[in-house]
């Protein structure tokens, strides 16, 4: 057997192993970037073996949350894609004026920033004390970060930025405390945000919502939990509800294709019309 033979086998081994013993399910993630994800896990607890890693993360679940914090996909940003929350307030925000009270999923929102970005927005709209925002992640200890509402005060700049280009219609500082080297978010806007575990690869839909926001997060699943998700997606959807999805993501090519209509060619922002 070739050496990435089996590598391939550990590393199914590894995340079957995980399945079974903590629930956590990987095993239809992508697997170049879970390979890379791994292996700078198992250099980090100082092994040499994806099998080492194995036994390790059996017998410490200390192990597992640094191995669960490498596979997440943690890379995110207050409003990330300027021009997308542009489009949101311009083209989505009027319909959602149409309805008496407003559901939103963000699924995998990670440490929380685009959770806030959208109370913001959603507060300069008058639309916030009507809605409530769900944020669920896979992961525990980045849902507790995402709760705390405190982020780096050197990344405000960039956020700043960001808000400007996405149509921000204050001054972002206004949102935020800086203290200590950290900008602490308002308490005003967690009070309609919902934080709770969900892993998209194995549970259910929970709740009915006009608007599902996932962004860079689809493409690092294969096809088969890529269809999962999306048919999870549209099964949680009122008719007429909007889905949100990252630049390099698309509804095309999904058993799903024919129920959306873009609404914007430049943004992956789709309405759900079957």
């Amino acid at each position: 057997m070739e050496r990435e033979e089996l590598e391939d086998v550990e590393i199914q081994l590894l995340l079957e192993g995980i399945y079974r013993y903590y629930g956590f399910d990987f095993r239809n993630y992508a697997l170049a970037s879970l390979k890379r994800r791994i292996w700078n896990t198992v250099k980090t607890e100082g092994l040499t073996t994806v099998s080492g890693l194995q036994e390790k993360v059996l017998h410490e679940p200390e192990c597992l949350e640094r191995l669960l914090l490498n596979l997440s996909i943690n890379v995110t940003a207050m409003f990330r894609d300027p021009s997308f929350f542009l489009t949101f307030r311009k083209k989505v925000i009027p319909i959602l004026r149409t309805y008496p009270f407003i559901r939103i999923w963000h699924a995998g929102c990670s440490t929380g920033e685009e959770v806030y970005s959208m109370a913001i927005l959603l507060k300069e709209e008058g639309l916030y004390h009507r809605s409530r925002l769900y944020a669920t992640d896979i992961n525990e200890t980045v849902l507790r970060k995402a709760k705390s509402g405190i982020f780096p005060l050197a990344m405000m700049q960039e956020y700043t930025q960001n808000y400007i280009q996405a149509g921000g219609k204050k001054s972002f500082s206004e949102y935020y405390t800086a203290a200590y080297g950290n900008a602490i978010f308002s308490s005003e806007l967690k009070e309609n945000i919902i934080f709770s575990l969900h892993n998209l690869a194995i549970d259910n839909s929970f709740n009915e919502f006009h608007v599902i926001f996932c962004r860079n997060v689809l493409i690092y699943f294969n096809k088969f939990l890529q269809h999962r998700v999306h048919k999870l997606f549209y099964e949680s959807l009122i008719r007429f509800g909007i889905l949100g999805l990252g630049r390099q993501e698309s509804i095309r090519f999904t058993p799903h294709e024919q129920d959306y209509e873009q609404l914007v060619s430049s943004e992956k922002i789709y309405r759900r019309v079957s």
